[in-house]
């Protein structure tokens, strides 16, 4: 499954490449997401999603590659349900060019899942995949601005109408070791990613259409058994 999205760093392209380096300060603005381990470019972490009632855990690894020429970042990442069989594969590039807004952030995926999130298919994965691209590109606009990310409630996540209340998120410290690795300082539970309150728009808005179709033909069904009783 391909998707892409796009988003803006309102910095110039140096200032957002050294930021995209440092996994340990931007690894906390991903939604639903938790980096638990950190050593040269390989890292190790855990997300959360929610579909419906059911929670999903996943544990993973992945490691980046970077070309500094290009200002593109491959990460290559995989895990697996802490309870289920469910799986998830993704090869990532971003690439970060020069945008009179500051920076333009492209990023393409790869992506092989399996388990409950494959049923919604490549649609409505690249839907909510813009929403969390979204509310990522929002917390990395606070990280530059603040030093720290901002963690939104579970409404501006998934795009529901109602009251967003937003608070500072504390970036998980990275401690060098001796070996000049470093080790992230266990974080708390991820908050999940509501995928099901993410989609539900989307199912809705794309069963808009067939649904009035379907009234309108029914309204001239009924208008022409109309004509043919008179």
């Amino acid at each position: 499954m391909q998707l892409d999205h796009a988003f803006t760093v309102p910095a110039d392209p140096d200032t957002a490449w050294t930021l995209f380096q440092d996994l340990g300060r931007v690894a906390p603005c991903m939604p639903g997401a938790v980096l638990d381990t950190l050593d040269g470019d390989a890292f190790t972490g855990r997300v959360k999603v929610k579909v419906g009632a059911v929670q999903m855990s996943y544990r993973g690894e992945g490691r980046v590659t970077r070309n500094e020429a290009t200002r593109t970042m491959l990460l290559d990442l995989s895990g697996s349900e802490a309870r289920g069989s469910g799986t998830a594969a993704a090869k990532v590039t971003a690439t970060l060019t020069a945008d009179p807004a500051g920076t333009r952030v492209r990023v393409g995926t790869d992506l092989d899942i399996t388990g409950r999130p494959a049923q919604f298919g490549r649609g409505i994965m690249a839907e909510v995949g813009d929403r969390i691209v979204q509310q990522f590109a929002t917390r990395l606009e606070a990280l530059l601005r603040d030093g720290e990310p901002v963690a939104t409630t579970p409404s501006a996540a998934t795009g529901t109408t109602g009251t967003t209340a937003t608070v500072a998120a504390p970036v998980p410290s990275a401690v060098t070791t001796t070996a000049g690795s470093a080790a992230v300082r266990p974080a708390a539970e991820p908050e999940a990613v509501d995928l099901g309150a993410a989609v539900l728009p989307v199912l809705l808005r794309r069963a808009a259409v067939p649904t009035a179709a379907v009234l309108v033909s029914l309204v001239v069904i009924r208008l022409l058994n109309r004509r043919s009783r008179r």
